[in-house]
């Protein structure tokens, strides 16, 4: 045995390790959070995808009652919270303690995203690619 400890895992947003997931079809790749692989196992997670929206899509927004409608104006509040579910699933699974979602995203931003609320309310620490990413 080398007697060195398995890496710890966090939960990070897919278009931040590169993967072209976002609604424009895009990645949004940090260099911070991909450094992080380094010293953690990285679970990428699309919870858009995840919930059943396709790529590209059009964007959409968290409005102030808590439902998510994009621009064309449909309500996609459910294909947002099967994602969340599903997202938690994965990091429930994995006994992920720590996320880094993407900042300004209707699922993963710590402020008003879905996702993240889950998260949070399951016990996961989650921050985004902007903040200060020193984990602990």
């Amino acid at each position: 045995m080398s007697g060195s400890a398995p890496a710890s895992k966090i939960l990070v947003s897919a278009c931040l390790v590169g993967i072209e997931c976002n609604h424009r079809g895009l990645a949004n790749t940090s260099d911070a959070v991909r450094a992080l692989a380094a010293e953690y196992d990285l679970i990428a997670v699309c919870p858009e995808t995840q919930g059943g929206l396709p790529t590209p899509r059009p964007a959409a927004e968290v409005q102030d009652d808590g439902r998510v409608v994009n621009e064309a104006g449909d309500d996609v509040t459910a294909a947002f919270v099967r994602g969340a579910h599903a997202a938690l699933a994965v990091a429930q699974a994995a006994g992920v303690t720590q996320a880094v979602l993407k900042a300004r995203s209707p699922s993963c931003d710590p402020g008003r995203g879905i996702t993240a609320a889950a998260l949070r309310a399951a016990g996961v620490r989650v921050r985004c690619e902007e903040d200060d990413l020193t984990l602990e």
